[in-house]
């Protein structure tokens, strides 16, 4: 095997498949769904009921990371159609941090916890060497009963691909809080205090749940590193299946449009917890939408599941495909390494 350093972001499938998945300990037939490529999160059989279980870091955020930990983990069991109920956190911190940082953390901790209903159950926590920045990793869990969740990898040929709320919706959330100084020399002021407030719409718990109540969801999955794009792509991977897109479909607010034009970035492939990628059957689609707009929760059809042989793929406003085949490639980086 060749050595070479790996690029920031998640690992792409060919290096999960080779350094991850092959080296997974014990096999145990109580795993109903274990890793794979898109797949959200692990089931595990519990008799009656399934225990459903997700881990995440944060490392992208610093001002809101402790509300972005709950969420964003949270969402990752929501999209099994389970709703989260406890949650660990490990917070490593670095050396130099004040209380009144930690105080802040684990103030944002406790109230997204409490907005979702999630008990803190446990965790750990530390100074660690080396990092300049907190990290904080997030478990998140709930319980279903046998066989009724949802997988990433269950879309069908002719579903319709339902999209809420927006394209970029954390990466929106971060850019404001993170390059506030420089986004107001180029940018209304007014603009980016709307796009900090985004960092309300980062959960799709209730996204998720509604659609599950209405029927014919087949598969879900949150946006999150690769935005849209990469979201469109792996549910196609795990599914085993074609999707094909229209950029012109996917709403993205103003603010998201600002700041991610001022930054040359493409809002369809920057990090967007919050925002659901829905694959359901069409005769439910349109109750589907009914629902969510009923809890305020905008969405809109923007593309459909096709043969895999029509490959995975976006069509552009100005007519061209941005092509889905390859790992699709964060833009937050990019912009905050600018």
């Amino acid at each position: 095997m060749s050595r070479y350093s790996l690029s920031v972001g998640k690992l792409d499938p060919p290096m999960l498949k080779q350094m991850i998945f092959s080296h997974l300990g014990n096999q145990d037939p109580r795993v109903i769904l274990g890793p794979n490529i898109g797949e959200d999160a692990t089931v595990i059989d519990f008799g009656e009921k399934s225990l459903v279980i997700h881990s995440d870091p944060i490392t992208g955020a610093v001002e809101n990371i402790g509300w972005l930990a709950v969420n964003v983990c949270a969402n990752d069991i929501a999209t099994r159609g389970v709703r989260p109920l406890w949650i660990l956190t490990v917070l490593l911190l670095p050396t130099g941090i004040r209380s009144t940082q930690l105080k802040k953390i684990t103030t944002q901790i406790d109230e997204a916890a409490k907005k979702l209903g999630v008990a803190v159950v446990g965790g750990h926590s530390e100074v660690t060497l080396g990092i300049d920045r907190p990290i904080l990793v997030t478990t998140a869990l709930g319980e279903i009963p046998r066989e009724k969740f949802v997988r990433t990898s269950g879309a069908k040929i002719g579903d319709s691909i339902i999209l809420t709320k927006g394209a970029a919706i954390e990466g929106t959330a971060i850019l404001s809080q993170e390059l506030d100084s420089f986004l107001q020399t180029k940018i209304d002021k007014k603009i980016i205090e709307r796009a900090k407030q985004f960092i309300k719409k980062v959960s799709v718990v209730e996204d998720a749940l509604t659609a599950v109540e209405i029927g014919g969801v087949h598969a879900m999955h949150d946006a999150t590193e690769g935005g849209v794009a990469g979201g469109l792509q792996e549910i196609a991977w795990a599914s085993n299946v074609g999707i094909t897109a229209n950029e012109s479909k996917v709403p993205i607010y103003p603010e998201t449009e600002a700041i991610c034009r001022t930054l040359k970035i493409d809002p369809l492939r920057t990090i967007s917890s919050g925002t659901l990628i829905i694959a359901v059957s069409p005769e439910k689609t349109e109750k589907i939408l009914g629902a969510l707009k009923g809890r305020g929760i905008r969405a809109a059809v923007v593309g459909r599941v096709m043969d895999k042989k029509k490959g995975i793929h976006i069509v552009r406003k100005d007519g061209k495909r941005l092509d889905l085949s390859k790992p699709v490639k964060e833009e937050l980086w990019k912009a905050l390494k600018k």
